[in-house]
């Protein structure tokens, strides 16, 4: 299967690994059955040509995964081509050599095939459980980027900051494969993380779960700018998408099967931050329409999303999300399947 990168995107899937009851049944699978799917659909998604395959960081029993490079480690061994990411890695309650070895032994594994896409989490359990106050938020972010950047860059360290201890002459091993680990930051809407994400020179990975398109375009706008005004390169300014996607034959069928889910996943989610907010059938329909942003449809319609969002920000990557809500797998596996056999070569014909 031909990945579509040399004109311009890379395509893959990833997961954050939630554990949600089935909306029809009401059971919920068990963590080691969420793993193994997980693993499996990495293995399904490297077979199949895709690109990359990330997985998320969470820190509570509705999710399975708490550390992604052991579990990306594990699909190494499953797989042979795809690149193997964090979607992400919570930055600002993590110490950076840790983070950076466990990545860095993570790309030996793999044999070169590791990134880090860094930020600073939707949820806010890591704080207390790794001793770190949320009034720092912004500040631990900022200072631990900045941190790994230097052990990305270096074999051996000299750093002082404010919250970790300092380093001097420390050997930072093993060192990866690559040259360097590519490494992003993963930025929701705040022009202040665009902007910082061009001035340090990396990848930004928007988080686009819904909405007109058109409103994320300052971001990219502001982080190229940023990026330029730094001295850095445009080629080096990637931008990445990552969005929530389900895929059928027939965006009819897609939006059909697609409702309980995507309902579902809402539902627990906001009740996890707090909230009762549910999601009529009616406010779905509008919420994957044909201009916005969530990818529901026939792979034709999300070729379409996909096209109308290259125009807007000339990204380098497309990364969905396709197994939220409890999705059953076998439903996984089919837009896995349509991603690879259909979406691909039609982006291929339309950027070639």
């Amino acid at each position: 299967m031909s990945s579509i990168k040399q004109n311009g995107i890379e395509v893959g899937i990833y997961t954050l690994a939630d554990i949600g009851p089935d909306p029809f049944t009401g059971k919920t699978i068990s963590t080691k059955q969420r793993m193994t799917e997980i693993i499996e659909a990495a293995k399904l998604a490297d077979e199949a040509g895709l690109d990359i395959f990330g997985v998320g960081e969470h820190h509570r029993l509705d999710y399975a995964v708490s550390s992604p490079a052991v579990v990306l480690s594990a699909i190494a061994q499953a797989t042979k081509r795809i690149k193997l990411t964090s979607t992400t890695s919570v930055l600002s309650t993590l110490d950076p050599v840790r983070l950076y070895e466990d990545f860095a032994t993570l790309d030996v594994v793999s044999g070169g095939r590791a990134e880090i896409l860094a930020g600073r989490g939707a949820f806010i359990e890591s704080f207390p459980l790794f001793g770190y106050s949320t009034d720092d938020y912004n500040e631990l972010f900022s200072e631990h980027m900045d941190l790994l950047l230097k052990l990305n860059e270096n074999e051996t360290v000299s750093w002082s900051g404010k919250f970790r201890p300092s380093l001097k002459n420390a050997e930072i091993s093993p060192r990866p494969v690559q040259k360097q680990l590519p490494i992003w930051i993963g930025v929701g809407g705040t022009p202040e993380s665009a902007a910082r994400a061009g001035r340090l020179g990396v990848g930004m990975a928007l988080a686009i779960l819904g909405g007109d398109p058109m409103r994320f375009k300052p971001l990219v706008d502001i982080y190229r700018t940023s990026g330029l005004d730094a001295g850095h390169s445009l080629d080096k300014l990637n931008v990445g998408v990552t969005g929530h996607a389900y895929l059928a034959n027939t965006t009819e069928a897609a939006k059909d099967e697609f409702y309980p889910y995507y309902a579902n996943y809402w539902r627990y989610v906001n009740r996890q931050r707090g909230m009762g907010t549910r999601i009529s059938r009616e406010d779905f329909e509008h919420m994957s329409s044909p201009q916005t942003a969530l990818f529901v449809g026939s792979p034709e319609e999300v070729v379409e999303k996909i096209l109308r969002q290259h125009e807007l920000y000339g990204h380098t990557r497309f990364l969905a999300q396709v197994d939220i809500g409890g999705v059953p797998f076998q439903k996984v596996e089919r837009s896995i399947d349509l991603l690879a056999t259909k979406v691909v070569p039609m982006l291929n014909r339309n950027l070639s």
